[in-house]
Parts: C-alpha cells; sequence; structure tokens
C-alpha cells in the first residue's frame, strides 16, 4: 500500500466511525483528518523510541567486546 492510498485508509476508516455518530460528511472528514494525524504521529514516536533502543543496545555490544 502506498503512503497516499494508507493516508486515504486511515481518513476513510475513522470518518466511518465519525458519520455513525451523526457527523456531517464534511465535519467528518476534517476529524478524521486530524485523527489520522495523531495516529500517524504517535507510530512515528514509537519508530523514533524503538530506534533509540536498537543504538543503545549497539553500544552496548561494542562495550563487551571492548573488554
Amino acid at each position: 500500500m502506498t503512503p497516499k492510498e494508507k493516508a486515504k485508509e486511515l481518513v476513510r476508516r475513522y470518518a466511518m466511525y465519525l458519520r455513525a455518530n451523526l457527523m456531517h460528511d464534511e465535519e467528518a472528514n476534517e476529524d478524521a483528518k486530524q485523527c489520522a494525524l495523531i495516529a500517524v504521529d504517535e507510530i512515528r514516536d514509537n519508530i523514533a523510541l524503538i530506534s533509540e533502543i536498537q543504538n543503545y543496545w549497539r553500544e552496548v555490544i561494542q562495550e563487551i567486546e571492548k573488554l
């Protein structure tokens, strides 16, 4: 799935949920975009954290090899 397709899918899924709660289509689409952006920010934050942890353990391995 391309980034554009994933973006559309996230917004579509949130919009369906918001429409089910009787929001108008335009209002639901804007709110869905904000929800999707929040979700992507969370994913990016977690990926960054994983990268930092991996770097930490690489350094630990290097220090062990120096012993």
